[in-house]
Parts: structure tokens; C-alpha cells; sequence
């Protein structure tokens, strides 16, 4: 055979072999060595991909390789760190090495389409594996549209994040998401779309999911949050002095007061380290998960770690970090950007659950502490329930929550109502002795049950109850001018018809949260709101359930957090103080003292006022002599426990003291004081005296027994109806052209 030619049989057996050999394995990282070059479009060092250029990049593009079993991936990177050259070298190594369905979303339509004329296009145009692979790279082929390429075994779909239709439909094996932190709270449709992007890939036993983002703001930042449930990997170098592992971190960054030389210093030693030892430090670090065991992969990276000449050196951030001081603005887009790391407004960054919770206080519930010289209500209608606060207000609009309820039942129905006017009708104690009642109530109507709201403030079974909306402007007053929403027979408003207020929420929240942030560095009796400890953690995390957006200029719900019912009704409730019968907020010195001696007059008791705000007791030898007490510390003088009370209290007072005792506290016991108390009120009516004193009577059988062991139920449902009373019946309406005996 001459030997210049070929082997037929060889050649066939060699490509046979090619052919049916498994395909070697290659990860994103190598592909992206092999295959990817940038473009002068794009980047600012065009030509061959280098991994050492940045090493941060390599270990996360490697978890979207073919064989790794990683699943989720969260980045939290500064801004021009490559994380969209990361995304690309994904993209492409998964049309031509590991193809399936892929689907790239971005926030906006915006968005997505600089995205595909920045990003996409020159990777196409800049590689020609990529060209190979896809089915046509002709503009007029229905397969090569701009949104959408076919290639050999998928598809890829550009989309945003702005419309539920665009995120329905699709099935995707790959899903990229860039700039996660700036999706949408929820859509137009109620839909979360991070959650109908995660369904996307319910088909797909080995999908992979990449998010990545810059933060925004603590509470709402999506990829902050993410994050946070993730094993959270840092990039730790070697110390080149005792070799200890650690993350570039600001706060480990010096530099001079003129600003003009930094250096960074190490936590462990305290060695200088040079900015250009940066590039020989980061070579040899690696990353370090710091919530091992967490199922979703997490990495986070500063501006500190910006590769030579790729980015603003550390004296630049220095000069940026200087600059931004005074400037909130500035502040907030270093942080984030640089930092890549959420912002939190200094003002209500200690209006948090955990702190409020360490400074709750040991007054009662529905008892008005000593300063408490105003009450009102805010209630909060959902479908299924109200939820009602009750607020106590002091000198200088200092607050006291009473009570935070929540009435199960339908608004749409009459029974809810009625025990919300039986809640709001209760005399409140005092804790001079007397009591305060709530004065003015303000009923949310936007959303749930309008008309039920409306009817109900129509009837006016409770003192200025006011039928409310949330304003829309963000700049609206606490409070606006009532607006008449009913019309008689002559299509006229009708001015005894229901009224309509709008509240301000964002300029409340403004009001609260600062006072919120600033309590935690007061002592107890110079704080503005108080808190006592008989509230559950579901209250304390509910009122601190939103956070402010500057882009939007509003509050917006933490994500994860607890409903915020608790804040809502706060709200309501200051706005009510805002009523023009009331204006606490426009009360003057001689206005609080007017309702302090009112308290005092009503609890007849020897208080002299000192000065505004204090007051001096009754002298000790004015005081009644304390009963005899045995070692067990129980009175031996029965007698002066069960004599007449020098002040009597209203029926009314006693029964409702005894029906919350019944529903607070009902194992605790019933002192011979109370019961005097209870057995000489007067000023009830007929029903009102006779079921209060079946109550005395029973409850003087056994003093030492538990108040709810002595009290039947039929007995106290009794109580309960005579002491919420009929309720009123609303007058006929008659319609016009209808006749009816005596009226014309």
C-alpha cells in the first residue's frame, strides 16, 4: 500500500471513536478561557477572557457547570465587578456545552433591552461557538428574534420582570435574573415574581438559578434577603505577615485626615498591608462560607477587592467615602454601590422589634397610666376581622398603647360591629382612680368592606367615629377636611350623612419612626411612646413591619415580615387625635391642665397640682390607717376592708371591671376591697343594678376562690348584654313618591 495515502479502515475506526466517546467534562470557567473574547462594546480590556484578572468570578461561574450540584446561586457584588461578563460566560457555556431551556429577566423592559444590546448581541457577535449552535443568525428567520434564539436542544427567552403574562408559560432548566434587588414588590396581578420565576423550573430535576444584585434598601432588598438564607461566602486572603484568614472589610481601612494616604490594616496583627499587595493577597484566598450547611450558595464581595486598574482605586473610595459624609444621598449609593451592602436610614435604625422589645415597661393593659390624659382608637377592617388599637396620649403628644385587639368575624355582618362599639365603650381606669374614655375612633374604609364601614360611622354608636382612606399623595396632611359622600332624594349632599377623611400615612410614619429610634437612648420616663409588657411579639413586629423607600418616597412591608395591622391601626389612632373636636396636637399648656383636673375632679381625689406635669400626694396623715397584717400577709381587720369606699364607682365602671377581670385574668381572686367597691356602686339603671349585684352575691360565697369558678356563664352573658345595651335602631328613610301615614 503506498504510504502517502490514508488508511481508510483507520481513519473510519477514528472517527467512529470521536463520535461515540463521552464528552470530557469543562466547567464555566474553562469554556470561558477556550471560547469567550470581549468586545470593545462591552469592556474596557478587550481580547481573551483571563480567570486571573478577577479569581472572585471563577468558583461562582463553576457552580453552573454540567456536573456540579448546586442548585441556587445568590451575588451580592458592587457595581462594575463583571457581574453581566459572569452572566454571558453562563449563558454561552450552556447553549454549547450543557444546552436546555434558559431564560434571562431583568427588571424592566428597559432594562432588558439595553441588556440585549449591550451584553447579548456582542457575545454572539464576539463568538463563534456560540454562532455554531444556534439554528439561524439570520434577522429575518422567526428563530433569531430579538427576545427569543433557538439553538441545538433549547431556547433562550429574554424577559422582564414588570408583567405576570411575560413570566406564565415558559419552562427553563437555566434562569438568570441581573439586578434582582430592583424587582417589584409584588405585580399588578398580586403575584410575587420571584416566586413565579422559582416555578419556572419545576420540570427540571437539575436546574440552577443565578440571581445576582447590587443591595438597596434593608427590609426590601431582595438580594440582601436572599443572602441572608444563604451560606454566605466571603473571600478570605492570608494575612502576609501571621497568615491569618480574613475578608476585606471598610472598617478595617485607615487612612490619614487629609485623606491623602490609606493603608489597611489586619485584625489579627495589626500588620500594614499596601493596596498593591492586593492583587498576590486575593490570588491566594479562596471563598469561606460563613452559614455552612445553608442549601442556597451565597457570595458577597466590596469595592475593596476591585482588581488593579479595573476599578477605583482604595484612595478613591477614601475620597467618595469623604465626600458622601453629610449627604444621605451620596451615603446611601456608596454603601450600596461600593459596599455592596443594604442601606438603613440612621434615624429609624434603632426602631427595631428586637430593641423595643428590651424596653417594654409594667403598667396594664386598658388601665390609662397617670399621664395619660386623652384616648383614641384606631381600627384596621380586613375581610375577616378588625383589628382596633387603643392609644393614650399625654403632654407633648407622649402615647401610651392601652390595647391592641383583634375582633374575629365579617364586617358585612352586625355582630362584629357590636362588639367593636362594647370594646370602644368601656370606661378605661385610670390610674388616679377615676377613668378616661376613648374619644374619637378612626375606621379604615379603603379596600374591605366600605360600605360596611360607612354604614356603621352613619349610625354614630361611638363617640367621632370617622370613616377614613389612605391618601395618595405622599406630601398629604395628618388629617384632610371631611368630604360629605352621602346624597338625599334631590341629589344634594347630605350633610347628616357620612363623612370622609383622608390620613396622611406617610407623614404619620415619618412622625413614628424617628420617635420609635430615638426611645431606645432615653430613660423610661422621657420616652415619647411606651410600651408595656403585657403586648405579644406579634404587636412589637407588626409596628415595625415596613420600611421607607426614598426612591418611591414611601413606606413599603419588610419582605418576610408579620402583617402590619399593628402599624396601621397606630396610625389611624394618631390621626384620630387630629379630629376637629379634639386637635390634641394644637393643645396647649392650659388645654392639658383643663383635662388633668377633669380626671382629678372625677376620681375625687386630694391631688394638688404642683406645677405642669407634677403633683404633690396627699400628706401621710391624711392617708387611712393600713390593715393589721399576719405573717402570711392577709388582713386581720375584715372590717375595714368591707367598710363603704370613699369613692363610689358608677355601675357601669363595675360591671365592666368584673367582665374583664373574667376575660384577662380568671383565675386570679376577688380582694374584700374590690368587693365593697363592687357591691356600693350606684347611678346604674334598673337591669344594671340587679345583674351587678347577682354578681356580688355570687362572688361573696368564697373570696379565696378563683373569680371564674364563681361566676356561671349564663351569669355573665347577662351582664355582657345589659352592659353593651340595645342597639340603636337607624332611622326610616323614606323614598321619594311613597306615602306613609303621618308623613308628608
Amino acid at each position: 500500500m503506498n504510504p502517502i495515502y490514508a488508511n481508510a479502515q483507520v481513519e473510519i475506526s477514528r472517527a467512529f471513536a470521536r463520535a461515540i466517546a463521552p464528552r470530557k467534562p469543562m466547567r464555566v470557567s474553562e469554556w470561558s478561557t477556550r471560547h469567550r473574547r470581549l468586545s470593545r462594546k462591552g469592556s474596557s480590556i478587550p481580547g481573551e477572557w483571563r480567570n486571573d484578572r478577577n479569581p472572585l468570578l471563577v468558583e461562582i461561574m463553576d457552580c453552573f457547570s454540567a456536573r456540579s450540584a448546586v442548585h441556587d446561586v445568590v451575588a451580592m457584588l458592587p457595581i462594575q465587578f463583571g457581574k453581566s461578563e459572569m452572566e454571558a460566560n453562563i449563558l454561552g457555556y450552556t447553549m454549547c456545552e450543557n444546552p436546555q431551556p434558559i431564560m434571562v429577566v431583568l427588571p424592566g423592559e428597559v432594562s432588558a433591552n439595553k441588556w440585549i444590546d449591550q451584553k447579548l448581541n456582542p457575545l454572539v457577535d464576539e463568538t463563534p461557538a456560540i454562532q455554531g449552535v444556534l439554528t439561524s443568525t439570520n434577522s429575518r428567520e422567526s428563530s433569531n428574534r430579538r427576545s427569543f434564539k433557538d439553538f441545538e436542544g433549547g431556547q433562550l427567552y429574554i424577559e422582564h420582570a414588570g408583567n405576570p403574562v411575560r413570566l406564565k408559560g415558559t419552562s427553563a432548566g437555566l434562569i438568570l435574573v441581573d439586578e434582582f434587588s430592583s424587582f417589584a414588590t409584588q405585580l399588578k396581578s398580586g403575584d410575587d415574581p420571584d416566586e413565579m420565576l422559582n416555578g419556572r423550573t419545576s420540570a427540571f430535576p437539575n436546574y440552577k438559578r443565578f440571581k445576582v444584585g447590587t443591595p438597596e434598601i434593608a427590609g426590601l432588598c431582595r438580594v440582601s434577603a436572599l443572602y441572608g438564607e444563604s451560606d454566605q461566602r466571603r473571600w478570605h486572603w492570608p494575612c502576609p505577615d501571621c497568615g491569618h484568614e480574613q475578608p476585606f472589610e471598610w472598617s478595617g481601612l485607615h487612612w490619614t485626615p487629609d485623606g491623602q494616604r490609606c493603608w489597611y490594616a489586619c485584625r489579627e496583627c495589626g500588620v500594614v498591608i499596601e493596596e498593591h499587595q492586593k492583587t498576590r493577597l486575593i490570588a491566594a484566598g479562596r471563598w469561606v462560607p460563613g452559614n455552612p450547611g445553608a442549601k442556597i450558595r451565597g457570595y458577597h464581595a466590596n469595592a475593596l477587592y476591585y482588581p488593579m486598574g479595573l476599578g477605583p482605586r482604595w484612595l478613591d473610595l477614601v475620597q467618595m467615602w469623604l465626600a458622601a459624609q453629610g449627604d444621605p444621598a451620596k451615603l446611601k449609593t456608596f454603601i450600596n454601590d461600593r459596599l455592596a451592602e443594604p442601606w438603613e436610614d440612621g434615624s429609624t435604625k434603632k426602631a427595631k422589634a428586637n430593641i423595643i422589645k428590651d424596653r417594654l415597661e409594667t403598667y396594664r393593659l386598658r388601665v390609662a397610666p397617670i399621664s395619660v390624659l386623652a384616648v383614641t382608637a384606631g381600627v384596621d377592617t380586613q375581610d375577616d376581622r378588625l383589628a382596633v388599637q387603643i392609644l393614650g396620649w399625654g403632654r407633648g403628644m407622649t402615647c401610651w398603647v392601652l390595647d391592641y385587639v383583634e375582633l374575629s368575624g365579617d364586617p358585612a355582618d352586625d355582630e362584629v360591629w357590636a362588639r367593636l362599639v362594647d370594646l370602644l365603650s368601656r370606661p378605661i381606669p385610670h390610674a388616679r382612680g377615676g377613668y378616661v374614655h376613648v374619644e374619637a375612633s378612626a375606621i379604615d374604609a379603603g379596600g374591605h368592606r366600605t360600605e360596611a364601614v360607612k354604614n356603621f360611622c352613619r349610625q354614630r354608636r361611638i363617640r367621632r367615629a370617622m370613616c377614613i382612606f389612605g391618601a395618595k399623595p405622599n406630601n398629604a396632611p395628618v388629617l384632610g377636611r371631611p368630604k360629605l359622600e352621602d346624597v338625599n332624594y334631590k341629589g344634594k349632599l347630605d350633610k347628616k350623612g357620612v363623612h370622609i377623611y383622608q390620613v396622611g400615612t406617610v407623614g404619620i410614619k415619618q412622625w413614628l419612626f424617628p420617635r420609635l429610634g430615638a426611645d431606645a437612648d432615653r430613660a423610661p420616663e422621657a420616652r415619647l411612646i411606651h410600651f408595656t409588657e403585657d403586648l405579644d411579639d406579634f404587636y412589637i413586629d407588626g409596628l415595625v413591619s415596613e420600611k421607607y423607600d426614598p426612591r418611591k418616597n414611601r413606606y413599603e412591608k419588610v419582605r418576610g415580615g408579620v402583617r402590619n395591622e399593628p402599624l396601621d391601626t397606630f396610625v389611624y389612632a394618631y390621626a384620630a387625635t387630629h379630629h376637629q373636636d379634639l386637635r390634641l396636637h394644637r393643645a396647649t399648656a392650659a388645654d392639658w391642665d383643663a383635662r388633668e383636673q377633669r380626671i382629678i375632679d372625677l376620681a375625687k381625689g386630694d391631688w394638688e397640682v404642683v406645677s405642669r406635669g407634677t403633683h404633690a400626694s396627699a400628706p401621710a396623715d391624711d392617708l387611712p390607717p393600713s390593715p393589721d397584717v399576719d405573717s402570711r400577709e392577709t388582713s386581720t381587720t375584715q372590717s375595714a376592708a368591707a367598710s363603704v369606699p370613699a369613692v363610689v364607682m358608677p355601675a357601669r365602671v363595675a360591671l365592666d371591671a368584673i367582665l374583664c377581670r373574667i376575660e384577662r385574668e380568671p383565675m386570679s381572686r376577688v380582694s374584700l376591697a374590690e368587693l365593697a367597691s363592687w357591691r356600693h356602686a350606684a347611678a346604674g339603671t334598673p337591669a344594671e343594678d340587679a345583674v351587678l349585684g347577682a354578681l356580688v352575691d355570687q362572688l361573696d360565697g368564697e373570696p379565696q376562690a378563683p373569680i371564674v369558678a364563681l361566676l356561671p356563664r349564663e351569669l355573665c352573658d347577662r351582664a355582657r348584654e345589659v352592659l353593651r345595651g340595645p342597639a340603636p335602631v337607624a332611622p326610616r328613610r323614606f323614598v321619594r313618591g311613597t306615602r306613609s301615614a303621618g308623613v308628608r
